[in-house]
């Protein structure tokens, strides 16, 4: 600081000093905070380095400042500096401090004139809400840590609690996976475990959704520690959607949002392709690490068993559905409706509680509704077992369905038929097995010979009853076989499907069956879900099967994700093709063998002859023969639309007994019976010419065709839209 008496100050600076000092308020103002008018630092003392005492005289910026006339607290500042000294040294120009100093802190003072309350307000709020997530994660990596050392879920879901803020669950849950991963599997599964318990009753669904994204956008930075990130957290995510606490949908809108190279959209594709895709994905993905504490299906259970005869004795529902969530089971919750079901017909007055409990559950969402119906199809497949220690089982079963659709928490269309003859539906399974042999030895002399007569003849001699379950058991067996050879045998087990006029709902049961055991014959055949589309699509086609058919059969799939919904999925897309029929007919060769099939215009040519044949007196039985032996269900519209013009051209009504005949035994469906009458309706003005009463005559016999049952009663030939309406679309 610059000393008056070294000669840098004037004698008219002096004077102006001394009349300052003398006119200042001694007990409002020291020669100290004349110094810090000029800055908005908080108050320093004089340097010790100055000999000078506190009425020395100041600089002469000061002095001018303090000769200033203005308000004292008006005074603008002239410096932006702090007024502290620089790195530690003495003050500035027109500053004092020193190296003593003991007022280190930046807090701004309120009694500073020039204090600014807009800065503090703004600085202290910058921190606030990052100190919050902050402090937040310091605890949650102490939980998570604590939960490796303890495995104590109900504790650390007390502290999760107590620790509040649920608006930051989702770090929690990043957090406690992240951690996870770069550990044992005994952790993994600690981790998973603790998510599915902290779902729903701690973390808002949204909070555990938002961490998984998180991790997924994370997976960049991740993998630089843990290498196998993407093995790992694609392993996390199958689990949750297993576990049921991370919708499937969250694949798909996870990858919208990212970049296409980034390893996020990896662990998505392996969580896909890998892992939810695999034939009973489920089951082993719960049990990937280990499992619950290595928990086998028959500790599982015994659980429900025991809970369930608790249940009943105390009425308790929530702590019923607490054992139920506890189980970490809900790939296996249809064991629970089924236990349920067997307890109530076993013991009558525990049915009203038990049914209650089972209700509550599919309200709730702790039982979904597939699973229901796969726990109502179990009881049906065994009912007749249960038959013999359950006296009426059948019966009991039936009222239970009918009360659990009536409420509204069973779909009983989705259900497997109950029927009332039980043996329809069940045979012995020592007949079973003694079908299935002499089944194979027939399939395998058929591929030999292609003598489709003498199929039929053995079949008769089998199965004389026309037992359903047999008629089944030979679909799945022929089918099973021809997927393992050539084109050669599976165009014959199509033809051979056809000609066979088994009811529908025995080959209904047949591809059930193929589709159910799809998983095993994947090991061995690869393509067994385009092998088995094609098959289903061409009985279809064939009209072996109505397309109605295939909603019936899709109920029988476990999940968006089976074999069975690929091979619908892949069945649909076929018949949707433009000209499906004549492909799909084609599809292995045509004709039952290698040779190409026959032109349409071929085969138009042999329904001329064969129905000219018939009409001079020939045997119905050999003309239905040779429609068989055409193999194009598909086209037996043609077959009516020429039976029809002939009838109407010739007044003979030896062909309306054919049709007769073709209808009752099934070989003309009523679609197509349907598309033949709408086409000769599209040609009755030409027909006409020839024949005057033409449309006289065809309405006739439309209402006759309708009278029997043919034609739908809303077909209408004099529009063409309506009658559009009776058609395949």
């Amino acid at each position: 600081i610059m000393d008056f008496s070294e000669g840098y100050v004037s004698n008219e600076h002096r004077e102006l000093h001394r009349s300052a000092t003398e006119s200042a308020d001694p007990l409002s103002v020291s020669p100290l905070q004349l110094s810090t008018k000029s800055t908005r630092s908080p108050k320093s003392p004089r340097s010790p380095k100055s000999p000078r005492s506190p009425k020395s005289p100041r600089s002469p910026k000061v002095q001018g400042k303090c000769s200033n006339l203005t308000p004292r607290n008006n005074r603008p500042s002239y410096f932006q500096n702090d007024g502290r000294p620089k790195k530690g040294g003495s003050g500035g120009k027109g500053t004092w401090g020193g190296l003593l100093d003991t007022d280190d802190s930046n807090v701004l003072d309120p009694n500073d004139p020039n204090y600014d309350s807009t800065e503090e307000y703004d600085h202290s709020n910058e921190k606030k809400p990052t100190t919050e997530l902050e402090d937040y994660k310091k605890k949650a990596i102490v939980i998570v840590e604590e939960y490796f050392a303890t495995d104590d879920v109900v504790a650390t879901m007390n502290e999760v609690k107590e620790l509040g803020k649920p608006e930051y669950g989702y770090y929690f849950v990043k957090k406690l996976v992240s951690m996870s991963m770069d550990r044992h599997d005994k952790e993994k599964e600690m981790a998973a475990i603790l998510l599915s318990a902290l779902y729903a009753d701690i973390f808002d669904p949204s909070q555990v959704y938002k961490g998984f994204g998180k991790l997924v956008e994370s997976a960049d930075d991740l993998i630089v520690d843990i290498p196998d990130t993407v093995e790992v957290l694609a392993l996390f995510i199958a689990r949750a959607v297993v576990d049921d606490i991370l919708p499937p949908a969250f694949l798909k809108k996870q990858m919208a949002h990212l970049p296409k190279d980034s390893k996020g959209v990896e662990v998505l594709k392996k969580t896909e392709k890998s892992y939810l895709a695999a034939p009973l994905h489920a089951e082993i993905i719960e049990r990937c690490w280990g499992g619950s504490k290595n928990t086998t299906v028959d500790d599982v259970k015994a659980k429900i068993n025991n809970f369930l005869k608790e249940y009943v004795v105390s009425g308790d529902k929530k702590e019923a559905f607490r054992c139920i969530k506890d189980l970490k089971v809900p790939f296996f919750h249809h064991e629970i409706v089924k236990r349920a079901l067997i307890m109530a017909m076993e013991r009558r007055q525990a049915e009203p509680p038990l049914l209650d409990l089972l209700k509550e559950a599919a309200e709730e969402g702790f039982i979904n509704s597939s699973q229901m119906s796969k726990g109502f199809d179990r009881l049906i497949d065994t009912v007749d077992d249960l038959s013999l220690d359950i006296p009426n089982a059948r019966g009991i079963l039936q009222q239970l369905m009918s009360k659990a659709a009536s409420e509204g928490w069973l779909c009983v269309s989705s259900l497997k038929s109950l029927s009332v003859e039980p043996e329809r539906n069940t045979i012995e399974d020592s007949a079973a097995k003694n079908f299935k042999v002499k089944t194979q030895s027939i399939i395998k002399e058929y591929f030999l010979s292609g003598d489709i007569l003498e199929v039929n003849s053995c079949l008769e001699q089998e199965n004389s009853n026309n037992c359903a379950a047999l008629n089944a058991i030979f679909v799945k067996k022929l089918i099973t076989l021809a997927m393992d050879r050539k084109n050669r045998e599976k165009e014959m087990a199509s033809v051979l499907l056809s000609s066979l006029c088994f009811p529908s709902d025995d080959v209904v049961s047949g591809f059930v069956m193929l589709i159910e055991s799809a998983d095993d014959t994947a090991l061995d055949n690869p393509v067994v879900v385009e092998d088995l589309a094609m098959f289903l699509a061409r009985a279809v086609v064939d009209e072996v099967l109505a397309p109605q058919h295939l909603e019936e059969i899709g109920t029988q799939c476990l999940g968006p994700d089976s074999v069975g919904s690929k091979v619908l999925q892949m069945t649909k897309s076929l018949l949707k093709a433009r000209l499906a029929g004549e492909r799909i007919l084609r599809c292995w060769g045509g004709g039952g063998s290698s040779k190409p099939g026959w032109a349409v215009e071929d085969v138009k040519d042999m329904i001329g002859k064969l129905l000219e044949e018939y009409e001079s007196g020939g045997d119905i039985r050999e003309a239905c023969r040779c429609m068989k032996e055409l193999g194009m269900p598909f086209f037996h519209h043609e077959v009516v639309k020429k039976a029809l013009v002939t009838i109407i051209e010739k007044k003979n009504e030896r062909l309306w007994g054919l049709l007769k005949e073709c209808y009752e035994s099934g070989l003309i469906t009523m679609n197509q019976m349907v598309k033949g009458f709408q086409r000769v309706a599209e040609s009755l003005d030409d027909l006409a010419l020839d024949v005057p009463d033409a449309k006289t005559q065809f309405a006739c016999y439309v209402e006759r065709a309708k009278a029997k049952g043919w034609l739908d009663s809303s077909f209408c030939f004099n529009k063409q839209e309506q009658a559009t309406e009776n058609g395949t679309h």
